[in-house]
């Protein structure tokens, strides 16, 4: 017997968070779709487990491909019960320095990718009338204060919008949705490998090249988040009665995110004698 909500589907799962949540699934009886653009890779650090195991490749930029592999899934394993949208990459670079097509390519897979694995993932949720989707965002979706990540959070930010919509869209048909706000934790996604660096950098922006030195030589390695444990807050929150909309993973997205609230509460109240003055005026 495998446990309830037992089949998953994890995307970006060849690595980091991803490849973690989909060893943490399968060492306790699981079965779990698992996608990747490197499937050789994806095979490799995960070993055959008892027909509970099915590696995809599948390019979130390509829809057919992302159909393909839910279909894939759900004639393999009969039916499909969590979704973990974790597939994406971190885009350094200041807004005036970074190109259309630099930008467009990190909304295409952060939010267009994923709108892709929702958009076809929802109709076998919804006909069973049951479900579980993990949206996963990054406290920079919530707090957007780093200079030179606005890109990557304004693709954050989008996740989290998005999922708020979904969750309340799903809500009649026995769905839940969460969007998951990592803070800082110890993978890989601070590499070369995992995130995007402008390809015409200027000068000018001495406080974007500060936050990326700082990101790659500083942080990297020395994060605080274990990868297990969040793995581990994902499946509890799959078996919840109910899932929260909003998930904040770590300490210090608890404390970013606290931060970013008392900020949006003190300028609310400073201004509210202007700002919610704005009524149209109703004549006696």
């Amino acid at each position: 017997m495998t446990p309830q909500h037992n089949i998953w589907f994890v995307t970006g799962a060849s690595k980091g968070l991803g490849l973690t949540l989909v060893q943490h699934l399968l060492a306790r009886g699981y079965a779990v779709a698992a996608t990747s653009r490197n499937l050789n890779e994806l095979q490799q650090n995960v070993p055959p487990s008892e027909g509970r195991f099915l590696p995809l490749h599948m390019d979130l930029s390509n829809e057919d491909s992302v159909r393909e592999a839910i279909e894939q899934t759900v004639k393999t394993f009969g039916r499909l019960d969590v979704v973990v949208n974790n597939a994406g990459y971190g885009q350094v670079g200041a807004l005036e320095e970074l190109s259309d097509e630099e930008a467009h390519r990190n909304f295409d897979v952060n939010v267009f990718g994923l709108l892709h694995v929702l958009r076809h993932a929802t109709p076998h949720l919804r006909q069973q009338g049951s479900g579980r989707v993990f949206n996963i965002s990054s406290v920079g979706g919530f707090a957007g204060n780093f200079p030179g990540w606005g890109i990557y959070c304004a693709t954050k930010f989008a996740v989290a919008g998005l999922t708020e919509s979904y969750a309340a869209e799903m809500q009649e048909f026995g769905v839940q949705a969460s969007v998951v706000y990592p803070g800082y934790f110890r993978t890989d996604f601070l590499t070369s490998g995992s995130l995007g660096t402008p390809r015409q950098p200027l000068a000018a922006y001495q406080a974007v090249r500060d936050s990326q030195q700082q990101h790659e030589q500083d942080i990297n390695g020395n994060q605080p988040g274990d990868p297990e444990k969040a793995a581990a807050v994902l499946r509890a929150l799959s078996e919840a009665p109910q899932q929260p909309v909003h998930v904040f993973l770590g300490e210090d997205a608890y404390q970013l995110a606290d931060q970013k609230i008392a900020m949006v509460q003190q300028q609310m109240q400073q201004w509210q004698h202007l700002a919610a003055a704005t009524n149209l005026s109703v004549e006696a």
